[in-house]
């Protein structure tokens, strides 16, 4: 049986909202910084040169090496990639966010609960 996923594999895998969406940004960042490495058809060493970064940082890049990596740096890199790099926020629907900061279950139920005004106290 296959089970949807939430659109961002990080929380699928049990990490936090927040560490979830950080990892989100930095592996997308990551992979197109990847990407463009791979079309530019240049060595490693004048990729990095052109990334401003050393050879070994690039190549903990195209190793996925995510734990490595701030946000930050990896925006630069895209940017001095020639990238464009954009950041869209969206609101998250109340019910939802209240169950995804919920650890338990039992503490979505109530959550959900609470929200639909059935549980006035947990």
């Amino acid at each position: 049986m296959m089970t949807k996923g939430s659109g961002n594999v990080f929380a699928d895998l049990g990490f936090g909202a927040e560490e979830a969406q950080n990892l989100l940004l930095r592996s997308q960042t990551m992979m197109a910084v990847a990407t463009w490495y791979e079309a530019s058809g240049l060595t490693q060493a004048k990729a990095a040169k052109a990334l401003g970064i050393t050879q070994p940082r690039l190549n903990q890049v195209l190793k996925g090496r995510i734990s490595e990596f701030s946000l930050d740096a990896l925006v630069n890199m895209a940017t001095r990639a020639g990238m464009r790099v954009g950041l869209t926020i969206r609101p998250v629907p109340r019910v939802k966010a209240v169950a995804a900061r919920a650890t338990t279950p039992a503490k979505q139920h109530r959550a959900q609960r609470r929200k639909a005004g059935e549980l006035v106290a947990a």
